[in-house]
C-alpha cells in the first residue's frame, strides 16, 4: 500500500449508518427456488435482482467514499501521479471490503473503483458521461433522473446519484473550482468545467423536485465548414457566398434556438477571417474556439457574495473598442450591450459577429429592436431600425429540425430601409418537402434566385461568385 498517502491515524470505524449488508457465509443454507415457479415471476425476478443489486453497489460505494475521505492523505495526494491515486484507492477498497466481508466478482471491483476515482478527483456519476464522446448535452433532474442527448434527441440514462445530497456536493465542487458559489440565498449559477463544458445548476428552493443541472459539452474537436458541408449542414454554393460575405468584412448576426448550433456556425464562419486581423472575443461563458493566430479572448463575470465586482459583456465590449481591434465577436447579445455591439459595426469594426436567439431573420430583427428598447435607451423607432440597418449585414438563421438534424435553413441580407420598414431579402433557403417513415426530414438546400447585393463589393474584394449559385434547384 502507498503509505505516504494514508492518513498517519488508523482508518476509523464507519458510522453505524454506514454499515454494509454482509454476504451470507459458503455455509449459510441456500433458499431452495421451485423449477416451477410461474412465468410472470421469471419475468419478474431478473428487474428486482438487478435493481437489488444496484441498491447495494451503490450503498457499497457510499461507505467506501466515506472510508476513502476518512484515510485519503489529500495534501500528500495533490502531487500525486494518476496511476499513484488509482493504485491507493484500489488498496483501500480491497483493506475496506475484506474488514467488512464483502465479496465482488472482478467486474464489479473494476466498476467500483473506476466510480470512486470519479468521485475523488472528477465528478461522481457524471464523470462517464462527459467521457463519451457521443454526447452532446447532459440534462439533470434531480438525483434519479439524468437525460443526455445524442444526434439531437434526447434519451433516459441509467445514471443516478445516490440522493440530492449527492448531487449537491458534486454542484458545489463545481462551482467552487471556479469561484462561484450556490445555496439557497443564490440558487442559480453559471460555470465553466475544466475541459471548457458550459455548466448551468438551479438548486432547491427554486428547483422543487431536485436540482437541476445542464452540461453543454465542449468539442474538442474543431468542426470546419468543410465538416458541416459533409454533415448536409449546407451546401458548398453556400459556404462560397459565406466565404465571400465574411472575408469582404460583412457584418453577420447567426440567428437560431438554443442547441442549433449557433455557436459551431460562428466558429466555422470565423476560419475566413484573415490571419492577420486582430480578433477581441467577449462572452459569458467561453466556447469559441477561433482558428486565427490575434485572438484575445474575454469573459464576463457575476457579482461576488457582497454583490460586487461584476463585469458584464457591456462593459467588456466598451473596453475592446479601446484594444484596437479589427473585429470584435460577441458569443451572444441578450441584453444592453445590443448598442454597443451595433455601434461598434457602425464605426470601423466591419465583419463584427454576434449569435441571437430568434427564429427567423424577421424575428431576429425585432429581438434586436425589443433589446434596445429594454435597455432604457429612449430612441425613435424608425432611427433604431436605421441603426440597425445599417450596422447589420447579414442573418444566417440556424435550426435543429424535428428529427434532431440541424440545418441552415435561412441566409438573409439586410439592404437597407423602405420607409419605416427594414428591407430584407433572402439568398439561399433548406426547402423541405415531406418526412420519411422513420420521422427523417425531406428536404433541401436552394438558392431563391435573387442576386446578392453585395456582388459587387464581392467583386472587388476578389471573390467573383458565379451567378449560378443564385439560381434555384427544383426539388427532385
Amino acid at each position: 500500500m502507498f503509505s505516504k498517502y494514508k492518513k498517519p491515524t488508523a482508518a476509523p470505524e464507519l458510522a453505524p449508518e454506514a454499515k454494509v449488508t454482509e454476504l451470507p457465509k459458503a455455509d449459510a443454507p441456500k433458499a431452495k427456488v421451485s423449477r416451477k415457479a410461474n412465468a410472470s415471476a421469471a419475468t419478474v425476478m431478473p428487474i428486482d435482482k438487478e435493481l437489488k443489486k444496484k441498491a447495494r453497489m451503490s450503498e457499497i460505494k457510499l461507505d467506501l467514499h466515506r472510508a476513502l475521505l476518512d484515510n485519503l492523505n489529500l495534501a500528500a495526494l495533490e502531487n500525486a501521479t494518476e496511476a499513484e491515486l488509482r493504485q491507493e484507492i484500489i488498496a483501500i477498497t480491497s483493506e475496506v471490503l475484506e474488514e467488512r466481508n464483502i465479496i465482488l466478482n472482478r467486474e464489479d471491483r473494476q466498476t467500483l473503483n473506476k466510480e470512486l476515482f470519479d468521485e475523488v478527483t472528477g465528478l461522481g456519476p457524471l464523470e462517464t458521461l462527459l467521457q463519451d464522446e457521443t454526447v452532446n448535452d447532459i440534462l439533470v433532474n434531480g438525483p434519479q433522473q439524468i437525460f443526455v442527448e445524442r444526434a439531437g434527441k434526447l434519451e433516459l440514462t441509467d445514471v443516478t446519484f445516490k440522493d440530492e445530497r449527492h448531487l449537491l456536493r458534486i454542484i458545489d465542487k463545481i462551482v467552487s473550482a471556479v469561484g462561484r458559489r450556490v445555496d439557497e440565498s443564490n440558487p442559480y449559477v453559471d460555470a465553466r468545467l475544466k475541459d471548457g463544458s458550459r455548466f448551468n445548476a438551479m438548486v432547491p428552493p427554486i428547483a422543487v423536485d431536485g436540482s437541476l443541472v445542464s452540461i453543454r459539452k465542449f468539442k474538442k474537436d474543431k468542426l470546419g465548414i468543410d465538416d458541416l458541408v459533409e454533415f448536409g449542414a449546407f451546401t458548398e454554393e453556400m459556404a462560397a457566398y459565406l466565404q465571400a460575405a465574411v472575408a469582404t468584412r460583412l457584418n453577420v448576426i447567426v440567428s437560431g434556438g438554443t442547441g442549433s448550433g449557433k455557436t459551431t456556425t460562428l466558429n466555422a464562419l470565423s476560419s475566413f477571417i484573415d490571419n492577420a486581423e486582430r480578433i477581441l472575443t467577449i462572452e459569458d461563458t467561453a466556447e469559441l474556439q477561433l482558428q486565427q493566430t490575434h485572438v484575445g479572448r474575454m469573459e464576463s463575470r457575476p457579482p461576488n457574495v457582497e454583490g460586487k465586482g461584476e463585469v458584464s459583456p457591456r462593459d467588456c465590449l466598451k473596453n475592446a473598442l479601446r484594444m484596437r481591434p479589427d473585429r470584435i465577436i460577441v458569443g451572444e447579445t441578450r441584453g444592453e450591450e445590443v448598442i454597443d455591439m451595433l455601434q461598434a459595426m457602425n464605426t470601423g469594426h466591419d465583419g463584427s459577429m454576434t449569435t441571437i436567439h430568434a427564429n427567423s431573420a424577421r424575428d431576429g430583427v425585432s429581438r434586436l429592436e425589443n433589446m434596445i428598447a429594454m435597455a432604457g435607451i429612449e430612441m425613435p423607432l424608425k432611427a433604431v431600425r436605421s441603426q440597425i440597418s445599417s450596422a447589420v449585414n447579414l442573418i444566417v438563421q440556424a435550426s435543429r429540425l424535428q428529427d434532431g438534424s440541424r440545418r441552415m435553413t435561412s441566409i438573409t441580407e439586410i439592404t437597407g430601409m423602405e420607409g419605416d420598414v427594414i428591407s430584407m431579402q433572402e439568398i439561399f433557403r433548406y426547402q423541405r418537402v415531406g418526412l420519411t417513415p422513420e420521422n427523417k426530414i425531406i428536404g433541401h438546400f436552394t438558392a431563391t434566385g435573387v442576386r446578392s447585393h453585395y456582388a459587387e463589393r464581392f467583386k472587388m474584394w476578389g471573390y467573383d461568385l458565379p451567378s449560378s449559385i443564385y439560381e434555384p434547384i427544383a426539388a427532385e
